[in-house]
């Protein structure tokens, strides 16, 4: 198999980082005014600088609940520390010498491009390893071309998606390691980390997980890796409860690495750690072997913990129709616009392609390929649950895509016509990275009947109060005000909390559900049922966006709601207007004090 330009892949690491430096610069002034704005139009990002400034203003190492959301009982988080420690260490070295406000900036912008570069390492070693190691080059070329997955990487995306990928794309590189002590140790390290983080990887990093079980099945050679792996996994998880669980998760809550997910995986990395020492060469019994192993830790997990069999969140029934189904991301990819549709899968689809061409033509890797064609089968199959499961199948791809890129491309590059070597290679290039489609989507023009004109008039109104709302122009004046709590829409609650001195109500985090509804109540009730919550909550003022996507979600499902009736200036008694510059897409109102 070649192995490409032998200067580019004996300095392939300098060429990797060069890469990674102007792609940093590019992203930097590509946001360059988000930066400068401190645009975070995402409520993770917000919500997660609030929980950095409160824990560099005093606020404990385990004590993650977030006091201005719900006070004075706070907003409980089920996040942890491990991502707030770039932040906080790029703000602390940098106020002394830029002050804070250009330091939070300097955050904001460096912070998300370090998981950048951990995942861009990552893929490329499990392409080297997979591939070749000439193949780096169209791996990090196929990575960038990558929409869902580049966009958890771009300057502010400050919350956790980007290192949860990070540890994904290491746990690749370590699973195809030649060198398997130091291959299972980057494996169980890099599980342990992402599920420090979050659980939203646990699907793929479980066939990890299987498929290095699976390399000792096919080969008793590999138990050095599983035995690493195991140790690893087992210790590393440990460590990083330790070290990261909050209060909060020092009790059983399947949502986070809590005593639940801890002792699965204690189990699960013992268990390894005593498969590797069978010594038996015979494929079928070590099948046997990690079969009834993996039967003990399906049967330990369901008579240990089996509240958590339903839903990971927890949440209620009420919560799960009125909030939860209507959140653009959790929604399946065939509710989506066909636009957003085709360019969340077409890279998947390649990589699935790839991987299965790689199966059916390299045999003697089964034990490599295997897993990767499991990880882009269920990552593709989790995009018909959730939409947002696009950034996780797109990185899965790149090592399927990229093999059809290394023995394709290469070949029509090398074709005596000239027209095949210019325009069949970027022909190749285009279909493969799924670039095709996203120039097909967004460049040709769409029909739009005249039936729908008022639908796009109403579309684009909510698209301009969505823009609006979060800017510091527009929460200046609101950040004058002595701080005080404020009854506000759940999507804005973080932004206010992250930009202003005021507290809110609720944020779109599933363990404050009562919360949440406490929000949808009040806008989709009545004026009187409204007061006794907004007194319940101790707010003194009322805050709306008109308009905004919550907004209208309020208004359809709530045509008599308040709400509704603060849109058309019907205000009940015991709210009185705030004065806001007339272009502010916010209206205020001050609660009377309770009993008038």
């Amino acid at each position: 198999m070649e192995t490409g330009n032998p200067h580019q892949t004996a300095h392939w690491k300098r060429w990797l980082f060069a890469i990674w430096v102007l792609m940093c610069c590019a992203l930097i002034a590509f946001r360059w005014q988000n930066i400068h704005f401190l645009i975070l139009a995402d409520t993770d990002d917000n919500l997660r600088l609030a929980q950095v400034k409160a824990w560099l203003g005093g606020q404990g190492w385990y004590d993650l609940r977030q006091y201005r959301l719900d006070p004075p009982r706070g907003a409980d988080i089920h996040w942890s520390r491990l991502v707030d420690l770039p932040l906080a260490g790029i703000m602390l070295a940098l106020k002394p010498f830029i002050g804070w406000l250009d330091a939070e900036r300097a955050a904001i912008a460096v912070a998300p491009l370090l998981p950048f570069g951990v995942a861009t390492l990552g893929i490329t070693l499990a392409a080297r390893r997979l591939v070749a190691q000439g193949a780096w080059a169209f791996a990090v070329a196929l990575l960038i071309c990558a929409p869902a997955t580049m966009n958890m990487f771009m300057p502010t995306r400050i919350d956790h998606h980007g290192w949860q990928l990070a540890f994904l794309a290491l746990t690749l590189a370590g699973l195809v390691d030649d060198r398997r002590v130091r291959g299972g140790i980057i494996v169980g390290l890099a599980t342990a980390a992402s599920l420090a983080i979050g659980l939203e990887m646990l699907p793929y990093l479980a066939i990890c997980g299987a498929a290095a079980a699976l390399r000792w099945i096919i080969d008793r050679e590999d138990a050095a890796l599983v035995r690493a792996y195991g140790a690893a996994l087992a210790a590393g998880t440990g460590m990083a409860y330790l070290v990261f669980a909050s209060y909060a998760n020092r009790v059983p809550r399947c949502d986070a690495l809590s005593p639940v997910w801890l002792s699965v995986m204690v189990i699960a990395g013992a268990l390894l750690v005593m498969l590797s020492v069978l010594r038996d060469s015979r494929a079928m019994v070590r099948l046997g072997a990690a079969g009834i192993a993996g039967g003990v830790i399906v049967a330990f997990f369901v008579l240990s913990w089996p509240q958590c069999l339903g839903r990971p969140e927890g949440i209620s029934d009420e919560l799960y129709k009125a909030w939860f189904v209507n959140i653009r991301e959790v929604r399946p990819l065939y509710v989506q616009s066909l636009s957003t549709a085709l360019s969340t899968a077409a890279l998947p689809v390649m990589g699935l392609i790839g991987t299965f061409w790689m199966l059916r033509r390299d045999r003697a890797h089964f034990a490599l390929w295997g897993p990767f064609a499991l990880l882009n089968l269920l990552s593709t199959g989790l995009l018909l649950w959730q939409t947002r499961a696009g950034a996780g199948a797109q990185l899965l791809a790149v090592p399927g895509a990229t093999a059809l890129a290394w023995h394709i491309i290469p070949r029509l590059s090398r074709s005596r016509m000239f027209l095949v070597r210019v325009f069949g290679v970027i022909a190749a290039f285009l279909v493969i990275s799924g670039l095709i489609v996203n120039l097909t989507v967004s460049y040709l023009p769409a029909a739009k009947p005249k039936a729908k004109a008022s639908t796009e008039r109403k579309l684009a109104t909510v698209r301009s109060a969505d823009a609006r709302c979060p800017t510091l122009a527009a929460l200046r004046p609101i950040a004058k005000l002595p701080p005080a709590t404020i009854f506000t829409f759940v999507d804005i609650g973080p932004r206010l909390i992250a930009m202003t001195s005021h507290a809110a109500i609720a944020g779109p985090y599933h363990r404050n559900g009562q919360a949440i509804l406490d929000v949808y109540h009040v806008f989709r009730g009545s004026p009187d049922r409204a007061r006794g919550i907004v007194d319940a909550h101790k707010a003194s003022y009322v805050l709306i966006c008109l308009n905004s996507p919550e907004a209208t979600n309020h208004r359809r499902f709530a045509p008599n709601g308040l709400y509704a009736q603060l849109e058309k200036g019907i205000v009940p008694a015991w709210l009185s207007p705030v004065a806001l510059p007339k272009d502010s897409p916010y209206r205020m109102w001050r609660v009377a004090p309770a009993g008038k």
